[in-house]
């Protein structure tokens, strides 16, 4: 027997429908559904555990998205032709999705749940990562987890001033906008995307324009929930509280540390004078009490020291360090710092520190994107390494994160726009982070911007980035400019906008309460634009404009286009020919061919000025068609009895017979008496002799022609 199937429906407003069915898969799974439109179809499910694990005092939650290739008809790449490790897309729109997702749990919920979300079905006209946000919180709605709020995500493009809702890749590469929203019914939860250089009133209304279509997203996920029929929420242990214990640890501590807080000090000093406190208020319980409740005095510990740290900042206006809420860390910054590197940067803010290096290479170079719903390359790219002792801990090492994943993903976003369309590099970037105390991610995209620069790479505008945090208490709030990493764990928003003098390129906002107001968001969003240029300002002081060409001992590009049908003889039989040209010149030489014009790309890539010359002669020689009537200059390179062969002096390699015939308007015993090897003179391009059907060159049509008395027969 079939099992019964829920569906409901939303209208996009352009004639798409997206529909939300439960009842038919995965009915084991706590909760499921899939989401379809067009071709696209995504399963969502979650599970969670009964009970939490003995020890554990946070939520583990997991987000994990996969993309079928079957669901595109396609076969994984590898030897085991298997889905493996997830792809870089595949990671971003997890974190996506966890998120927002996160902080909608309870906070005493600490049992283990995992969101899966599996695109199972492809449509070439539907980005599924926009999806993946209703799926999981539909998941939810059907499943008897606590949950405080039901959420949706939607992409936002615009295109010709007008915007789209979760636009087509093809709409996306006309769009100056492409970011990405999560929201629940009341306020805006989370925002990441790009620009191409908007304002902040702008970045306002789409996110306005994409919170509209949330808010019609969820109340489909509450009609399908009435529908299903609502389970009720199950019942959960919470965590242990004593008040008692609580009243005391903060009598005991939250002067101290509010002192602590105003003082203004480094994270070190700061670090060493809290643990300092708990120190003494551990010494107010017995060895007994700590054995039995020490989990609980490390607990109102912290919320002491977040209450007490948060106080500080909405009563005196000043910060942890002793900056005003407006006022960003000292900056100093250096190009050129690595000696042997096509590009190089040092940024530093505060206690914040990245390294950046640019290289530069042929196409050849260039990211390979190969999943079930993109096929393509990037001919820009950014990477972020984030190691432990940046923050002074020792922890192992277990590959590249998610965390830094999505960070280089924000600061390759914020930059690609500004390289020019016309660059003929592949480009990659790579950020170490040495030291960090509060956004990384902008330093990184400071020292990538100084770093391009400082390879030659000739960027439309330079660009900047700050993380903006907030504290507020409901009444107060405070927009806080730079923030440290304490104020980013103990705030309520991490909001991160990079751009240039002109405009917003890339954001990335979490929010962390309820109910953030479109006007807080606004007064952010402008004390962000102020603090971004005056980091900007800083990046101009060290290097104000692109250096004028690449460094001695980094690669030249040179392009040229050629006819497809000289493709052949560039290359040689085996590739004898271009593999002995570029052993002989020193370069990299790179064919493809461009199918919209029927051309070759060749790209030459190299160090030695003289070597690309050399290249782009042989090119020219390969490709050389004398024109009808032309003089061209010619060497003789062999002699024959009937004539000369003479090579065109600017294509060498290019040979055509001179027939005797032609060398003189006098009669010619023999080609010696008129010429010799090695001589150099003009000759006129005749075009194709009818009767040989062969190319024809004439000495004499370049010279007088003698009165008939005058010659000899």
């Amino acid at each position: 027997m079939i099992p019964k199937l829920f569906v409901e429906s939303i209208d996009l407003g352009d004639g798409r429908n997206i529909t939300i069915e439960t009842g038919r898969l995965a009915k084991q799974a706590d909760g499921s559904v899939v989401v379809r439109i067009g071709k696209t179809v995504i399963l969502g499910t979650v599970v969670s555990s009964r009970k939490a694990s003995p020890g554990i005092d946070f939520l583990p939650l997991t987000v994990d998205y996969r993309e079928k290739f079957a669901a595109a008809g396609r076969f994984p790449g590898g030897f085991f032709k298997r889905e493996a490790r997830p792809s870089d897309n595949e990671v971003l729109t997890m974190r996506l999705v966890d998120r927002v997702l996160r902080p909608l749990f309870p906070d005493d919920y600490h049992a283990e749940v995992q969101v899966m979300i599996q695109l199972m079905s492809h449509d070439d006209d539907v980005m599924p990562d926009a999806l993946a946000g209703l799926a999981a919180s539909a998941a939810l709605a059907l499943s008897d987890i606590p949950f405080e709020t039901l959420i949706s995500e939607a992409r936002v493009g615009r295109v010709d001033g007008k915007f789209i809702i979760n636009p087509s890749r093809a709409q996306l590469e006309v769009s100056d906008i492409d970011m990405m929203i999560g929201a629940s019914m009341d306020s805006i939860a989370m925002v990441e995307g790009e620009m191409k250089e908007i304002s902040e009133a702008e970045m306002l209304e789409a996110i306005k324009f994409a919170h509209e279509h949330i808010k019609n997203q969820i109340a489909a996920q509450l009609r399908l929930q009435a529908a299903f029929g609502k389970k009720e929420t199950r019942t959960y242990e919470g965590e242990r509280e004593d008040e008692a214990i609580y009243t005391k640890v903060k009598d005991a501590s939250y002067d101290k540390i509010y002192a602590i807080a105003s003082k203004g000090s480094s994270k070190q000093e700061r670090t060493a004078a809290f643990a300092e406190v708990k120190e003494e208020v551990k010494t107010l319980f017995t060895e007994e009490e700590l054995a039995e409740n020490g989990d609980l005095v490390s607990k109102y510990f912290y919320k002491t020291n977040k209450e007490a740290v948060r106080n500080v900042t909405l009563d005196l206006g000043t910060r942890l360090d002793g900056r005003k809420t407006t006022e960003i860390r000292d900056i100093w910054c250096e190009v050129d710092y690595l000696p042997s590197v096509h590009g190089s940067a040092l940024f530093t803010r505060g206690e914040t520190q990245a390294l950046a290096t640019a290289t530069l290479g042929t196409s050849r170079e260039a990211n390979q994107i190969d999943s079930p719903s993109q096929q393509g390359e990037e001919r820009f790219y950014l990477h972020y390494n984030f190691p432990p002792f940046s923050t002074g801990e020792a922890r192992p090492l277990r590959g590249t994160s998610r965390r830094e994943v999505g960070h280089g993903n924000l600061a390759q976003r914020a930059l690609k726009n500004m390289i020019p369309t016309d660059c003929p590099y592949t480009i990659r970037v790579v950020s170490e982070v040495l030291e960090s105390n509060g956004s990384s991610s902008m330093a990184t995209v400071c020292a990538g911007t100084l770093a391009l620069m400082d390879a030659g790479i000739q960027m439309i505008r330079p660009v900047s980035g700050i993380a903006m945090g907030l504290i507020t208490d409901g009444d107060r709030y405070a927009v806080l400019s730079d923030i440290l990493g304490d104020e980013d764990h103990l705030g309520d928003m991490d909001f991160k906008v990079t751009g240039t003098a002109e405009g917003i390129t890339a954001c990335q906002m979490d929010i962390k309460i309820d109910g953030l107001k479109y006007e807080i968001m606004e007064a952010a969003l402008a004390q962000a634009r102020d603090g971004r240029l005056h980091i900007l300002g800083k990046l101009i002081e060290t290097l104000a404009s692109p250096k004028e060409d690449v460094k001695a001992y980094a690669p030249k590009i040179i392009t040229r286009r050629i006819p497809n049908a000289f493709i052949g003889a560039l290359i040689g039989p085996g590739g004898k020919v271009i593999q002995e040209l570029q052993k002989t010149t020193g370069t990299t030489i790179v064919i493809n061919e461009d199918p919209t014009t029927e051309e070759g790309v060749i790209e030459i890539l190299g160090t030695d000025p003289a070597g690309i010359e050399a290249v782009l002669a042989k090119i020219k020689s390969i490709t050389f068609k004398p024109q009808m009537n032309e003089s061209y200059e010619v060497k003789v390179i062999k002699m024959l009895d009937f004539g000369a062969v003479v090579e065109y002096l600017e294509a060498p390699g290019n040979e055509v017979l001179l027939h005797v015939s032609e060398l003189a308007w006098e009669r010619t015993e023999n080609v010696s008496d008129v010429v010799n090897m090695g001589d150099v003179f003009q000759v006129k391009y005749l075009g194709m002799d009818p009767k040989t059907r062969k190319e024809k060159v004439s000495r004499k049509a370049l010279m007088p022609r003698p009165p008939r008395e005058e010659r000899r027969e």
